[in-house]
């Protein structure tokens, strides 16, 4: 990625900067958790600034477009989150029926509320957030062809970029630290190999439908356990390698409008990391508007969460080269509300809970946004665990409750 950025910044002098268009945000965070750590080295308080500008300039009456999206955040107590990622370094040239994408992008995939189970183009920046939305940008060439009958996206992918994962001092962060150092692939490739993914997507009546395939390095590593980082005496772990694997997947995601009912479904069949497995997360959102006769929408959000791998993290057998996935979510159920005002503040609140219904915990989640004036946004964001057992990943996060305050100047 440093040379991709180097050379975003060596093409910038061909750009007329001046006929295109900026704008981004600088965002100052503060961080404050609820209980003393849980390991040695992490705070009770941290701030952050971030700033992501973005330069977009079009051509060719529209038809070529090139974007450049730089990111950086410097955080006071975590290395690994101090830290700069290319989001977008790309040129769409778009056709009546065609277009292309050639360069560093970011494609969303998924319609759920708790999790993207098939939005898998981009690779996880975990530092930013635990809950998976941050995404790095992703060397692609991206081909579309607009049918009658759907469209359809030819993914090449020149490139892996790996998960980003918080240093020791971070908060939260994983019981065992991840030797982020020295991942391990199972392509010779390494982080060169270059990955597939194709899709296909429609509107049909109220049913919004996408079908995807994917084939490559997963972006969700499995970890393994080095028999250097056994101590011989104690039998303790000091650290984890990620294990990036090949895999291929087949997902679905579709959703539908009713009214006031909005159905989501999105599930997948995957190979590569052991046995293949099925992982699922489907609901509704019902949305009652003007409650009262007032100009607020209240939303109730639900969700079931299904995944066919195992919680291992607290019940394997620590033995040199076991591998092991950290995904929580196995037998879940969701259930939220979202409430907009609809007021001039555009003020907004979304509080999400997640029942472990197999008696290992539940998690809570709670995000809140008002505007002021024109260019500022205030944001509140909340995070807490409660009964973890200790045989669930989220078991490493269960002091780590907190509340989270966001400042941010648009421009």
């Amino acid at each position: 990625m440093k040379k991709l950025l180097i050379a975003a910044i060596g093409l910038l002098p061909l750009v007329n900067l001046q006929a295109g268009d900026w704008r981004g945000y600088i965002e100052l965070e503060g961080t404050a958790f609820f209980e003393d750590p849980a390991f040695e080295g992490q705070s009770n308080s941290n701030l952050s600034i971030a700033a992501e500008p973005e330069y977009i300039k079009e051509w060719n009456r529209g038809k070529d477009i090139f974007t450049f999206k730089p990111f950086y955040r410097i955080d006071q107590r975590d290395d690994n989150r101090t830290h700069g990622d290319l989001r977008e370094l790309s040129w769409i040239h778009a056709a009546s029926d065609w277009e292309v994408l050639a360069g560093v992008g970011k494609v969303f995939w998924g319609v759920t509320e708790a999790v993207h189970l098939v939005d898998i183009i981009n690779q996880t920046d975990l530092v930013e957030s635990f809950d998976g939305e941050e995404k790095l940008g992703q060397p692609m060439i991206d081909l579309s062809l607009i049918r009658d009958w759907g469209v359809v996206d030819l993914f090449v992918l020149p490139g892996f970029r790996e998960r980003t994962f918080p240093s020791e001092d971070g908060r939260p962060r994983f019981a065992i630290p991840i030797d982020t150092d020295n991942p391990i692939y199972e392509s010779s490739a390494e982080q060169h190999h270059t990955d597939f993914a194709a899709r296909w997507s429609n509107s049909i009546g109220n049913w919004d439908i996408g079908l995807s395939y994917f084939y490559g390095t997963s972006r969700e590593p499995r970890f393994v356990i080095l028999p250097s980082a056994i101590d011989p005496v104690t039998g303790t772990v000091s650290e984890t390698n990620p294990l990036y694997e090949i895999i291929n997947q087949t997902s679905i995601d579709l959703q539908a409008i009713y009214g006031s009912w909005l159905w989501k479904l999105e599930a997948f069949t995957r190979g590569g990391q052991g046995d293949r497995f099925v992982s699922a997360a489907g609901g509704f959102e019902y949305t009652f508007v003007g409650v009262r006769e007032s100009a607020i929408d209240v939303g109730v959000i639900a969700e079931y969460l299904y995944d066919g791998r195992d919680d291992e993290i607290g019940s394997i057998e620590i033995r040199p080269g076991t591998a092991f996935s950290t995904s929580p979510f196995q037998n879940d159920f969701v259930l939220g509300t979202r409430i907009t005002l609809n007021d001039a503040q555009s003020t907004e609140l979304l509080a999400v809970a997640i029942f472990d219904l197999e008696g290992n915990g539940q998690s809570f989640t709670v995000e809140a946004s008002r505007r002021i004036g024109s260019d500022w946004i205030l944001a509140l964001e909340g995070s807490g665990f409660s009964n973890v057992s200790e045989n669930t990943s989220l078991v490493s996060f269960k002091k780590d409750s907190n509340i989270r305050l966001k400042l941010t100047r648009y421009f």
